[in-house]
């Protein structure tokens, strides 16, 4: 268990949902954005809150652990620590500060990243007592607070790193997919799209041939991530459900995405519900001329925006003392 009172500090990456045709089961983590946290424990009161959160960023997150996707995640940690632990243990609790360098409702895994950074590092604090699995279980509760459900596609890759697929929630399985070296570009328009109302929009029911294109899509992107075969990953970016729904969210959006396959990108989609926008590529330079893409598109329709150019991140959230 690491000292009591002595702070870590954290380093929690932004995340890529879907992958667009992998609705809440594919993800991946990049090396840029990410958030900055601080953590450590110590002993508790009887009376004593649990957990402290104190905001080092100017989006006026509430503190309220409740209310806090951080805090919500930590309350679930903490209730299944304390019933690990024998009764004469004594009670501890959580400070954490956290510098937001992903914007809230940037569609690039901003509450995933609290979430995850939270639990991993209250993990690391009290001794590395319990596997991602349940790291990934603990977390998910930031992301029902953030969005009504509890979806792991992007606490996943936030948490383990790399690429992963959400085979099943209950019971939780992660697996964690080899990838080829892929480069990603992502223009995040200044918009806002809420997660609840992006989910809200989508059809409830989809007709067959639909699904089972969607299937053979999903399918052929997890066989061409496992075998680096540049070539199906992108006949594999195809979207025939969710995609065409959203992406009347987010303005130029059908334009962008073919002015950036043009420039070379292997394909890509909307990050998460949006408004972010992410290409995958096999080269930097690549990458470099579809951010290029990205900002005459949106500087042409005057439409503020910023842009990343980043990697796979393969190690998910990262431990500096």
């Amino acid at each position: 268990m690491f000292s009591e009172n002595q702070w870590i500090k954290i380093k929690a990456p932004a995340t890529v949902a879907n992958m667009v045709c992998g609705f809440d089961i594919l993800g991946f983590a990049v090396n840029s954005p990410y958030d900055e946290m601080e953590m450590k424990w110590t002993t508790r009161a009887e009376n004593e809150a649990r957990i402290t959160i104190i905001n080092i960023d100017n989006y006026n997150l509430p503190t309220d652990p409740e209310k806090n996707v951080a805090g919500a995640a930590l309350i679930a940690f903490l209730e299944e620590y304390e019933e690990k632990q024998k009764s004469s243990s004594p009670k501890i609790k959580f400070e954490v500060k956290i510098n937001k360098l992903i914007k809230p409702g940037s569609g690039v895994g901003s509450s995933a990243a609290s979430s995850a950074g939270a639990v991993v590092g209250a993990n690391y604090l009290v001794g590395n007592i319990f596997s991602k699995d349940d790291l990934v279980r603990f977390a998910m509760n930031g992301e029902k607070l953030a969005s009504g459900v509890k979806h792991a596609d992007n606490i996943a890759p936030c948490i383990f790193g790399g690429v992963t697929l959400v085979r099943s929630i209950f019971p939780l399985e992660i697996i964690a997919l080899p990838s080829p070296t892929l480069h990603v570009t992502i223009v995040h328009p200044q918009i806002e799209v809420r997660t609840s109302d992006a989910r809200s929009i989508l059809r409830q029911q989809v007709l067959l041939k639909d699904a089972i294109k969607q299937w053979g899509n999903i399918a052929g992107l997890v066989a061409g991530l496992m075998k680096s075969d540049y070539d199906l990953i992108g006949r594999s970016l195809e979207d025939v459900i969710i995609e065409p729904v959203r992406s009347i969210l987010i303005p130029g959006f059908d334009d962008l995405k073919l002015a950036c396959k043009k420039a070379g990108a292997l394909g890509g989609g909307i990050s998460g519900s949006g408004p972010s926008i992410f290409m995958l590529s096999k080269t930097k330079e690549i990458a470099i001329a579809v951010e290029k893409e990205m900002k005459q598109l949106y500087d042409g329709i005057g439409l503020p925006h910023h842009t990343y150019v980043t990697s796979i991140n393969q190690t998910g959230v990262e431990i500096i003392e």
